[in-house]
């Protein structure tokens, strides 16, 4: 199973942008991962941060250890640490404001058993793409994915 959402292929090759994947792995662990920094690291080092395991505390701490000492050598710099949110938004049983907002946004609805029924990973992604700033444009395709339009 790929570790990427479809939406995420047009970008993927070469993984020029940073994938959901890591960046949800980068909330769990509290480090603000630059696209700069990101650019700076080599391919195998990216898919790396892809593969490396980040499901328990040990995981995790070795993947923000390792995450900075490869930025480090690779850049020079130290990426900044992030505040960990608790509890992790993506974890509530409640739709959050700001996907329903979205969701209005592009003419849809979902319901809070919809929400529930997501993977971590998926309600993550979600909140992610409907953050104001945020190129949203990958949120229709997204709830797509996920099985959230009703027919």
């Amino acid at each position: 199973m790929s570790p990427f959402f479809q939406f995420e292929q047009d970008f993927i090759t070469g993984l020029r942008c940073i994938p959901m994947v890591v960046r949800y792995r980068l909330d769990q662990v509290g480090i603000k991962l630059k696209l700069h920094h990101w650019n700076q690291l080599s391919e195998a080092d990216r898919l790396q941060l892809v593969l490396a395991p980040c499901d328990t505390l040990p995981e995790q701490e070795t993947y923000r250890q390792e995450l900075r000492e490869l930025v480090a050598a690779r850049s020079g710099e130290i990426p900044k640490d992030l505040p960990l949110e608790n509890p992790f938004p993506w974890l509530s049983a409640d739709l959050p404001d700001s996907v329903a907002a979205q969701a209005a946004r592009v003419g849809i609805t979902v319901s809070e058993q919809q929400w529930r029924s997501l993977s971590e990973l998926q309600r993550f992604a979600l909140i992610k793409l409907s953050q104001p700033g945020h190129e949203n444009r990958n949120f229709l395709p997204a709830v797509q994915e996920f099985g959230l339009l009703n027919p």
